[in-house]
């Protein structure tokens, strides 16, 4: 009689769900992708003053292999696009994005050809994060926010068509600028 036999029914996935969950939340290692005004406030999160080493975001990481967390801070314009798309690729998953500021979440004030209307159309968001710039203390509770919603992640084959979807989702999703307002 095996292990599983004595056990109530999904005690031990539910533990290890919960223990993979507090691993990957308490070990996020950011890529760097600072594009505008924004990075700046990125940096300064990072600076003693704030500290992500407390959450476990020791470094920022210049390799996108190394990393999980992607923070797109600041507009992308469209010849960015395909070197985020490919930063974005490199990562191993499971990885989250982070978009920093109103240029990287809808295209800020910047209404033109050469910017993207929100990286979403780019690749799949995980956080929104507003302000023009967020201050250190928003991409901190952005932070715990995505905390929470790892913890929760489930894993294995649940997990990948759960990303697969929102993925799909997002590429399909119409352009911020043909949106008109709440009251279509």
């Amino acid at each position: 009689m095996g292990l599983e036999e004595q056990l109530p029914s999904g005690v031990l996935l539910t533990s290890v769900e919960k223990l993979a969950g507090y691993a990957r939340k308490s070990s996020m290692w950011p890529a760097t992708f600072g594009l505008a005004c924004c990075a700046i406030e990125m940096m300064a999160t990072g600076a003693g003053r704030y500290d992500l080493a407390r959450f476990g975001m020791e470094v920022f990481r210049g390799s996108p292999r190394q990393a999980d967390l992607m923070i797109v801070a600041g507009r992308v314009s469209n010849k960015m696009a395909p070197v985020l798309r490919q930063v974005y690729d490199q990562m191993p998953g499971p990885k989250w994005v982070i978009a920093m500021g109103v240029c990287a979440s809808s295209g800020g004030m910047f209404n033109n050809y050469a910017v993207v209307q929100g990286v979403d159309h780019i690749v799949p968001v995980d956080i929104y994060l507003p302000g023009c710039p967020p201050r250190p203390e928003m991409l901190m509770d952005a932070i715990l926010t995505l905390h929470e919603q790892v913890q929760d992640a489930k894993l294995g084959a649940n997990r990948a068509r759960q990303v697969g979807e929102l993925e799909q989702a997002a590429l399909e999703a119409p352009a911020t600028i043909e949106m008109r307002g709440l009251l279509r």
